[in-house]
């Protein structure tokens, strides 16, 4: 339903947004962009939605070319942006007309299409009311509805719980299973880890513009063998030194530093973390906190990227943290 290849986009200033991105999504599939603020996953949406042109590669939408067949493509599309759509003095009865009839909806249809999304968003109630009055949660499955006025066959969601409370966004991913499950391609962009482990049946990495991962989450997760173990130091500015006595243990692997951090994955976890200790303090290396947890997304994230998932780590991405070999060849 969805193919990309290669795609590149450079904004001026020789900002690169994209170097060379491609992935395929099927039909009826929650497929998942997943990436720091800045890792150029809403420019991919952008481009996917004709709302921007790549400067190489290709991409098409339900079969059509989202360069040369841009209006095939909108009209087989809904999109809900990062931020809301909806005119704040209407009601939310008068949002959804007027998407209805921009996509020429004839009148009956109109009407019933209007009241059928009213009732399936839970805001038939509230339909009357001034947006401006809804709940940010509210609004937001307002945005839903309204993309999916003219029943696309893929839905883009760019970001679609940020800025909700926790209630809001678990009603949100709710919604999205919902609408899964009725046969809609969707493509989600997140920066939350957990919403992407949650939702999506396979999700794509990416990282300043490249994709470093792609797959199903619990495979992804599966392939870094054992425990994860960090390990902060009291003092942060000797990394370098614990990272080569670190790598030189029995039974670690895949071990890395960021920042004042350390990182490495542990076969039986629990028994490695006294050796860890010892062979740090023993060395003069005072411990100040060591957490042994099972592999995460995040943790796929760290061994894509050779640096942990953060927007500092994004910001700072001239600075080039201490890396090891990743599992993906990254």
């Amino acid at each position: 339903m969805i193919q990309v290849n290669d795609l590149t986009k450079t904004y001026p200033g020789g900002v690169r947004a994209l170097d060379g991105i491609s992935f395929s999504v099927g039909d009826g599939e929650i497929f998942a962009l997943l990436g720091p603020n800045g890792a150029g996953k809403s420019t991919t949406v952008r481009i996917l939605t004709t709302l921007s042109t790549p400067d190489g590669g290709s991409a098409s939408v339900a079969g059509h070319d989202v360069v040369r067949e841009a209006g095939a493509v909108r009209r087989s599309i809904g999109s809900v942006a990062q931020s809301s759509g909806v005119d704040l003095l209407a009601t939310g009865r008068e949002n959804l007309e007027l998407q209805a009839r921009i996509f020429r909806l004839p009148p009956a249809e109109r009407t019933r299409r209007v009241e059928e999304l009213l009732e399936l968003f839970g805001l038939a109630e509230a339909a009357a009311r001034k947006v401006k009055t809804y709940s940010g949660g509210m609004k937001r499955r307002l945005d839903v509805a309204m993309g999916l006025i003219h029943r696309p066959r893929v839905l883009f969601l760019d970001e679609p719980t940020t800025g909700l409370d926790p209630e809001s966004r678990a009603a949100m991913w709710r919604e999205v299973r919902r609408l899964a499950t009725g046969g809609l391609t969707i493509l989600l962009t997140t920066h939350y880890l957990e919403e992407a482990d949650e939702l999506a049946g396979r999700v794509a990495i990416v990282d300043r513009g490249r994709i470093v991962a792609e797959g199903e989450p619990e495979r992804l997760k599966a392939e870094l063998r054992g425990d994860q173990v960090t390990v902060e130091l009291e003092e942060p500015g000797r990394a370098a030194e614990a990272l080569g006595l670190l790598e030189g243990l029995d039974g670690l692997h895949e071990v890395m530093a960021d920042g004042g951090r350390i990182f490495a994955q542990a076969e039986g976890g629990a028994r490695r973390i006294p050796t860890v200790v010892s062979t740090l303090e023993g060395a003069g290396l005072a411990v100040a906190q060591i957490a042994l947890s099972r592999p995460s997304l995040d943790d796929v994230y760290l061994h894509a990227t050779g640096h942990a998932w953060s927007e500092e780590s994004e910001a700072a991405a001239g600075a080039g943290p201490a890396r090891r070999r990743s599992p993906w060849g990254s």
